[in-house]
């Protein structure tokens, strides 16, 4: 799964690897959280966080009072005008604003319009790191926001955006080594990590479900419908030379092994890579799968079929022909490509293209999130490779969220265990939330495509 987002600006100092990544060797286990495992719902002490991990957090961008108290006049009438409550704390009690709806509660209004001032949607979602505001129904509350992004900012102000939008980082670029670099800041955080709240299919992308609402003790066998989508539309069966662009934790490849497929699946990620070999010999298929720890551009030979799932929002979109030209380049004569892929409305990945992201910053550095016309347009021009079929399923991936994010909020107390801090616990309740209300807005969606090269025609319809 990669995820990224439209937030306006981005942090004043440089990413810090700390920001994303397990507590180091040696650092003596978690900072102090005399707060416990905060929900939604509750403020963070600010003595629980700590300013050598999250120093952005911890400390309150410049920013001249002008500029703070233009965020706070814009910023409070378009939450006006939106089906909220936002509840600013103050003396006398503070005010309310909004039109009704889910509950924005604004504990530190100074520090949260200083951050916006400064960092645009950064700073919103670093104030909810700090503590400065909360939400008993962060989804609700981040679905609204979702649901009206498009408006939040005054058109005329929009129309300014390239003057004061942050762009994305040169450190960020997927080239080789930068791919391998933003793979691991997240992938590699701790396989016990993702344990706690992905299901036992160690399955990371949107699920295919019978009904909604889903429930938990679904999620197993919805995941193996979402695979046996795919491996279906590639045309996947014994003697299918198969080759897997992104690992994930390796249920996919399984599950093409078990129909005697021979897998050639690659990753950037040592930990996925060793969890997913572990699980493919506890299964007795290491004969009929190749785990490796390569780049997508690294890998040679000829496949009947290539599969990858929600991988194309890791490529970084100057890489996007590079991707598709290689996918086409492996793909044997009469093969088909079966793709996964999170898509955006393609005016809006137009505008956002060059920002730079809270998520790009915490969660997933160097993520691009195509338009399903982006990707049909990146074919045409440098491919012979054509879409013959796409299914969109956004609905699917709301849900998948939801009980990825209950799952996870459900062990706090093991992520501490695992040495993850009130912050990070309070990053990921956020992240897990932000996704959830794109999709549940309609904002974000997922597609399977099915492509095929341009002489296979009309026979490549499913």
């Amino acid at each position: 799964m990669t995820l990224s987002s439209t937030s306006p600006a981005s942090p004043a100092s440089p990413v810090s690897a700390v920001s994303v990544s397990a507590p180091a060797p040696g650092s003596g286990g978690p900072a102090p959280d005399p707060g416990g495992a905060p929900s939604a719902g509750v403020a963070l002490p600010r003595t629980a966080v700590d300013p050598k991990r999250w120093p952005d957090v911890a400390v309150l961008p410049r920013s001249s009072p002008a500029r703070t108290a233009v965020a706070r006049s814009l910023v409070s009438r378009a939450l006006d005008r939106l089906p909220l409550r936002v509840r600013l704390d103050g003396p006398g009690g503070g005010r309310t604003l909004g039109a009704g709806g889910p509950l924005l509660h604004v504990i530190e209004p100074d520090s949260f319009f200083r951050r916006i001032g400064a960092d645009g949607l950064i700073g919103f979602g670093e104030s909810y790191l700090a503590g400065e505001w909360t939400a008993d129904d962060l989804t609700g509350v981040l679905t609204v926001l979702a649901g009206n992004v498009s408006t939040l900012i005054p058109p005329s102000l929009q129309r300014l955006r390239g003057m004061w939008a942050r762009r994305k980082p040169t450190a960020q670029r997927n080239t080789r080594h930068g791919a391998r670099q933003n793979i691991q800041r997240h992938y590699d955080l701790s396989n016990d990590l993702f344990a706690l709240f992905l299901d036992q299919t160690m399955s990371y992308s949107a699920a295919v479900f019978r009904g909604f609402p889903a429930a938990e003790h679904t999620l197993p066998a919805a995941q193996h419908r979402k695979i046996d989508l795919l491996l279906d539309a590639a045309r996947v069966g014994a003697g299918t030379r198969l080759l897997e662009v992104g690992t994930g934790w390796g249920e996919l490849a399984l599950r093409a092994a078990a129909r005697g497929a021979h897998v050639t699946t690659v990753t950037l990620s040592r930990e996925q890579q060793q969890l997913a070999r572990r699980r493919i010999a506890a299964a007795g298929l290491e004969d009929r799968v190749e785990v490796r720890l390569c780049d997508y551009r690294e890998v040679t030979g000829s496949y009947d079929a290539v599969v990858s799932v929600e991988m194309i929002e890791a490529v970084g979109r100057e890489f996007w022909p590079v991707y598709f030209s290689t996918l086409e380049q492996r793909l044997a004569p009469g093969g088909r490509i079966a793709l996964q892929a999170i898509t955006m409305p393609h005016d809006r990945m137009l505008a956002t293209r060059s920002t730079f992201t809270w998520i790009h910053k915490y969660v997933f550095p160097g993520g691009d999130i195509p338009s399903a016309e982006a990707i049909e347009e990146v074919c045409a021009a440098g491919t012979g490779l054509r879409i013959v079929a796409a299914d969109a399923f956004g609905a699917h991936y709301a849900e998948t969220l939801r009980l990825w994010r209950e799952r996870f909020e459900q062990a706090a107390p093991e992520v501490e265990a695992l040495g993850f801090d009130a912050v990070f616990r309070r990053l990921w309740t956020f992240y897990l939330a932000y996704s959830e209300a794109g999709f549940r807005s309609g904002y974000l969606d997922v597609r399977q495509f099915v492509l095929a090269g341009a002489s296979t025609g009309a026979g490549a319809e499913r």
